[in-house]
């Protein structure tokens, strides 16, 4: 399914799911995670949806670019419902840093079956989602405020906290598929 001519070719499934994954995060992430964002200041709701939808597009689609794409995608339905949130474009750097990653480490290495792809997607997850916290501390958040946090790379680590958790929901979802068939 996945050798070097097809490596870049994506079905019309593939597009449908990750159109599909990136309207459900687009549209939760800008309806859900403001109420948590407020109710906590946590950053940890955005990174669960997102690194789910990055593992579970990385899982079912195994092809180069197919996260970044799901971020680009979401990236433009999030800005439609929620004009002023920049902060997003942290997201979208972390579905490439994600893809980048996956392509050198090697989809099907990253997305394997076993404990070996699993852990993978978890440590990516994990890592993007710092990316995203850093991007996002470093461009978007005022240096009082982040403060409050113990600084930029705290800030980052409970993003990385959210995508650990995210990561974790995205391998749940991909075994309840497998066994699903």
């Amino acid at each position: 399914r996945n050798n070097k001519m097809n490596a870049f070719k994506f079905t019309t499934r593939d597009l449908a799911f990750i159109a599909i994954a990136a309207a459900l995060w687009a549209v939760l992430n800008s309806t859900i995670s403001p109420i948590f964002w407020q109710a906590t200041h946590l950053p940890i709701l955005c990174d669960m949806l997102g690194l789910s939808m990055f593992a579970l597009t990385a899982w079912l689609v195994r092809k180069p670019g197919s996260v970044t794409m799901m971020g680009g995608v979401a990236t433009l339905i999030y800005f439609m419902m929620m004009p002023g949130g920049t902060q997003f474009l942290g997201f979208t750097a972390a579905a490439v840093f994600f893809d980048i990653v996956a392509s050198v480490v090697g989809y099907a290495r990253c997305c394997g079956d076993g404990k070996v792809g699993m852990a993978c997607l978890l440590g990516l997850s994990v890592a993007s989602a710092f990316v995203a916290g850093l991007i996002i501390a470093n461009l978007f958040m005022a240096a009082a405020y982040l403060a409050g946090y113990g600084g930029a790379v705290a800030f980052a680590l409970i993003h990385a906290g959210g995508g650990a958790i995210g990561g974790a929901l995205g391998i749940t979802l991909i075994q309840g598929l497998r066994r699903r068939g």
